[in-house]
């Protein structure tokens, strides 16, 4: 099979997945040694670069997935976007943020952290699917624990929690526990 195919078969395969792939999936799935995977994944990466392909490969994870081009969205949001189609207001995205760098922890961490009470918030943030609970932590009625989820990486274009961007010291001490 030549590299043309072998990239049109990746990319109908990628199509077809609803979430993102790894290489060992894509190497099952094609029948193909990891390195060739790893090489067709870079040919598509690169037949994709062209402008006049609307679809772009994202990792996350250490998983691959298609998505629209990002200067494609503003056209595709409104039939599209039904998903997380209404903004996160401003008190959703301060606890967002909060979860996001300083996960796992509690609803009563949480507003420990924002001074206020993030009940509706957190309801929110679940029902968007961009937190989850992550466990229970060791304490008395054992409080829910809550992190961030796949759908908050693909979202925001992380790979990973760890490629979020560093906060200064003024921010450190924001998202920290008081008391």
């Amino acid at each position: 099979m030549s590299l043309e195919k072998e990239v049109a078969l990746l990319e109908s395969v990628m199509f077809l997945e609803a979430e993102p792939i790894k290489i060992s999936y894509i190497s099952r799935i094609c029948q193909w040694e990891k390195g060739q995977s790893r090489q067709v994944l870079q040919a598509l990466k690169e037949k994709l670069k062209s402008p006049a392909e609307g679809l772009d490969l994202f990792e996350i994870e250490k998983g691959y997935y298609l998505a629209p081009k990002e200067e494609l969205w503003d056209y595709l949001k409104d039939h599209y976007g039904k998903k997380n189609d209404e903004k996160l207001s401003r008190a959703a995205m301060e606890t967002l943020s909060i979860i996001a760098y300083s996960q796992p922890l509690t609803r009563g961490e949480v507003e420990n952290i924002r001074g206020v009470s993030v009940e509706g918030m957190i309801r929110l943030l679940l029902k968007k699917d961009l937190i989850k609970e992550v466990g229970k932590k060791d304490l008395p009625g054992k409080p829910i624990l809550y992190g961030t989820t796949r759908e908050f990486l693909k979202l925001f274009a992380l790979n990973s929690i760890s490629d979020l961007p560093k906060l200064d010291e003024v921010e450190k001490d924001r998202f920290e526990l008081n008391g």
